[in-house]
Order: C-alpha cells, then structure tokens, then sequence
C-alpha cells in the first residue's frame, strides 16, 4: 500500500508562483544598487574639494559600479525571464538619476566650479557659466536618449553594422557616464585647474551629449551569450582586462571608455566613406544601363 502523499497537487503551483515572485526580486536589487551608487556619487561629488579630491574619485567609482550593476540588472532578467513593465520603468529612472544628475554634477563641481582665483574674474565666472550649460545639455541628452529607446520597438542606427550584431542608436547613457567617470579618475580626482583644461572638458561634455542624441551604432555586447561555450583565449582576455582594471585602473578604463566613445565615431566615417565610394559606381551603373 502506497504511503499518503505528503503535499497536495496545488502545492507545487503555488510553489512555483513564489519562486516566480521571488526571481522579479532578483532584478530589481541590482537596480536598487544602481539608485544607491548614483546617490553616493553625487554625496561626494558635493563633498569634493582642491584639498580634498578624493571625494571627486570616489563618486567616479561609485558610477564605474552603477554601470556594473546596471548591466547585471538586464542580464538577469533576460536569463531568468523576469523582465517586466515595472523594472523598465525603475530602470530608466535610476538611469537617469546615476547616469544622468550624478556625471553631470561631476561634471561641473570637478571641472569647472574647483577653478582657482584667475587674473580674469570675469573669465572665471564665464567657464563656470558655460559649464553649467555643457552639463546641463549633458543631461538632458541622457534623459532625451532614455526617453527614445523606451519608445522606439525596434530601433536601427543610420549606419548599419555587420548583420548579426546587435547595435546601439546612439551612444547609450552609461556610456557617456562612464567616460566623465573614467576621466575623473584618471586625474585621481584632482579638479581642473586651468582655463585651458576648461575649455577642453567643455567640449568633451558636449560632444557625450551629442553622441548620446545622435543616430550613429554603438555596439551593444548584447549578443553575447554567457552560457554558450565560447573559446579558451577569450577567458583569458577577460582575466587580463580584469586584471588591468584591478591594478591600472586610472589607465585601463579612461582607455576603454575612450574606446568605445570613439568606435562609434570611426564606424560613422567608415560608413560615409563606403557611401561616397559606391555613389560613384552606381551612377557609372546606371550610364551604361542607358
């Protein structure tokens, strides 16, 4: 005689809905942390000083995390097939919150507004100015970029890449973020001091915001599949990529947020350049076809 079954048949549904509540959960921690960097970020980019620039440097690493946690949020929730209206919606929130208030107040406290006593007062209160809009433009082409991909269903950049590959329209805002965060740390946090660095972070903000706006592909890495097998070298790319970051960090990541900053740059040229080169043989095409 068989013994009593010790659970009824629902109990295993009802299970599997906890377990299912309990994955959505998962998510949404990594976007919790995201919010939690971004406020750290801005605590001590409001704390920075000339004599105290490690306050600057730690609100750049603070958003080298959020992006971190910012990737894991989205790669669980596809792994685990939890994603949801709601964690789109927190995310693009915290986004704009760490990726997009926090570097710009980064921004501006660090380059513009540590800018000691000049001959030129009224040079001085012009950069700061001038930093304030180059900041400001910085967010709101973070916020602008968010709002397009939130609405676009299937988004294709001016300049298509290998077939295949998934792509970016624009350079995404953890991008952007991580490069003001990147360069930031490359200084150790020590804010700018001349008018000339000035000008030159001016134009470094403004040309984030208008990559982030801009139509041009960004690679998105997101076809890159963590549970299928892939070969022995790239393991050990990756262990020395993390092993650069861990002992060169000032170096290796202002090197590989330049990199990527400029990828999409280079893949616009290389697309102009293929058009005007076909332009003329389609036309000489087209006259024989006559």
């Amino acid at each position: 005689m068989n013994a009593p079954s010790s659970s009824w048949p629902g109990d295993d549904v009802r299970r599997r809905r906890r377990l299912r509540k309990g994955m959505y959960l998962l998510p949404s921690l990594f976007t919790t942390a995201n919010i939690a960097a971004g406020f750290y970020a801005l605590s001590q980019a409001i704390q920075g000083s000339a004599t105290e620039p490690w306050h600057f440097d730690w609100s750049a690493k603070a958003i080298g995390f959020a992006i971190l946690f910012d990737g894991l949020d989205g790669r669980i929730a596809r792994m685990t097939n939890t994603t949801s209206d709601f964690g789109k919606q927190l995310d693009s929130l915290a986004d704009v919150i760490t990726f997009g208030v926090a570097p710009a107040m980064l921004a501006w406290l660090w380059g513009f507004r540590m800018l000691p006593a000049m001959a030129q007062p009224d040079l001085r209160v012009r950069l700061v100015q001038i930093g304030v809009i180059a900041c400001f433009m910085f967010l709101m082409a973070g916020a602008s970029r968010l709002a397009r991909f939130n609405i676009q269903l299937n988004p294709q950049p001016s300049n298509p890449g290998r077939p295949g590959r998934k792509y970016f329209v624009g350079m995404p805002i953890p991008a952007g973020a991580g490069a003001i965060a990147a360069a930031v740390h490359f200084w150790n946090g020590v804010p700018l001091d001349t008018w000339w660095w000035a000008a030159v972070w001016t134009a470094f903000v403004v040309a984030l915001s208008f990559l982030m706006v801009s139509t041009w592909r960004f690679y998105s890495f997101k076809d890159i599949d963590l549970r299928a097998r892939h070969p022995f070298y790239r393991i050990l790319l990756i262990g020395l990529l993390i092993g650069g970051i861990w002992y060169f960090s000032t170096f290796v990541l202002f090197f590989l947020a330049l990199t990527y900053m400029l990828s999409g740059v280079f893949a616009r040229l290389a697309y102009v350049l293929r058009r005007r080169q076909a332009a003329p043989a389609a036309y000489e095409e087209a006259s024989e076809m006559r």
